[in-house]
């Protein structure tokens, strides 16, 4: 099975008052299992410390060209080799320019000359100094030479102005270094991924639904965009920021996500059920709130369409995986769905150790057998899972041919 393996990130931080959100933007690779190397310019320092940077890295801030701790005196030769990516967030206007020109003059800028990895800069200034026409030649170069400008976004502004300029906030930020980082395993595919729970009416204002929070399949929906695909998400009532560039169709209901799927289907090369549909639903809704009675009340239910079912029984399935949360034999039971539904691929984990939680524990079940991941975070979860969905289709046209 493919694996995701660590990445090590050397963050760039400059004289800015966005400055304060590098220390989120840390907090966010590490917690994605990055190793993360700070660089600040003396103009950093002043307005967010080393120590502050320190203590959310776990290492040594360097900020000095000349540091004695590198004993050859090539801090910039160490700091950028064996880097997956340089980010710097902010980017001032200042250091962009040094950056388009060649100069260098610190540690920060002289690493930089000095990379051999991807470069990726988040552009933070005054309205007035993003438009500048020196800025725009510079921002021009910079794309010409292939660094990655992340933003800016428009908004407010530290200066009490409103415009662009504003850095992205430190989420972003995260969501495009790995979007420029992740092998685009599935280029020029169609995703189709359900998420989220469903919600089954009673009456206008009660309905029975489940506790899934949405996170496992909103990650894998980013996954599949890091990995290249286009992706439709078909989500059910969440509190969560669906991914920017992807194509995203809310619903209610398990009939309401069955249709969307259906709308969806025909141009999807692999489909992802994640969503946590209900399997049964009120055979009647009251049009008017059920009202309290003294006596005991009884409902009625119906089984709801198998959605993943549907799909793989197509007369030309797309690539199906399904997720089989279960609460005791995850192993026996999750596989027996397997079968029985004829899907590719299985995702299974304990639904007490999963439901609302930000990491996970899957095993994957396909016919060569089981893979278990480790418990990690779901946005790491998700990115394997996509490197096993990619690595299976590739053997699956394969065979066929």
């Amino acid at each position: 099975m493919a694996q995701t393996r660590n990445r090590r990130i050397v963050l760039g931080i400059t004289g800015g008052i966005a400055a304060y959100k590098a220390a989120e933007l840390v907090r966010l690779l590490i917690k994605d299992g990055s190793e993360v190397q700070v660089v600040m310019t003396q103009a950093a320092c002043g307005f967010i410390t080393p120590a502050t940077l320190q203590a959310l890295s776990g290492k040594p801030v360097f900020t000095d060209l000349w540091d004695s701790r590198v004993t050859d005196g090539m801090a910039h030769i160490a700091l950028s080799r064996g880097a997956d990516a340089i980010v710097i967030a902010p980017a001032s206007a200042n250091f962009m320019a040094k950056l388009a020109n060649g100069l260098a003059d610190d540690l920060l800028s002289t690493l930089c000359l000095a990379r051999e990895c991807p470069l990726m800069v988040a552009p933070a200034m005054n309205r007035q100094m993003w438009e500048n026409k020196a800025t725009q030649r510079n921002v021009a170069q910079l794309a010409r030479d292939g660094v990655a400008i992340l933003g800016p976004a428009s908004g407010d502004q530290a200066c009490g102005e409103v415009g662009l300029g504003r850095m992205l906030e430190a989420q972003q930020i995260f969501d495009e270094v790995q979007s420029q980082l992740a092998p685009k395993l599935l280029a020029g595919k169609n995703v189709l991924i359900t998420a989220g729970p469903t919600f089954e009416a009673l009456d206008p204002v009660r309905g029975i639904t489940n506790r899934s929070s949405g996170k496992m399949g909103y990650a894998i929906a980013r996954a599949a965009l890091d990995a290249g695909a286009k992706v439709t998400l078909v989500s059910g009532p969440v509190h969560l920021d669906a991914p920017a560039s992807a194509r995203v169709e809310r619903i209610d209901s398990a009939a309401e996500m069955f249709a969307a799927v259906k709308k969806h289907v025909k141009s999807a090369d692999i489909f992802i059920g994640v969503a946590a549909v209900a399997d049964y639903r009120p055979e009647r809704v009251s049009a008017q709130k059920i009202k309290k009675k003294d006596d005991d009340m009884s409902l009625r239910l119906v089984q709801n369409p198998d959605i993943l079912a549907w799909v793989a029984a197509q007369p030309k399935p797309p690539f199906c995986v399904g997720f089989a949360a279960e609460s005791q034999k995850l192993n026996e039971f999750a596989d027996a769905k397997r079968r029985r539904k004829k899907v590719q691929l299985m995702v299974a984990n304990l639904a007490q150790h999963a439901i609302g939680a930000d990491d996970n524990e899957v095993t994957l079940l396909d016919d060569a057998g089981l893979h278990k991941l480790p418990r990690a975070p779901k946005t790491v979860v998700a990115r394997q899972i996509v490197a096993h969905v990619a690595a299976l289709g590739t053997a699956r046209r394969k065979t066929r041919k």
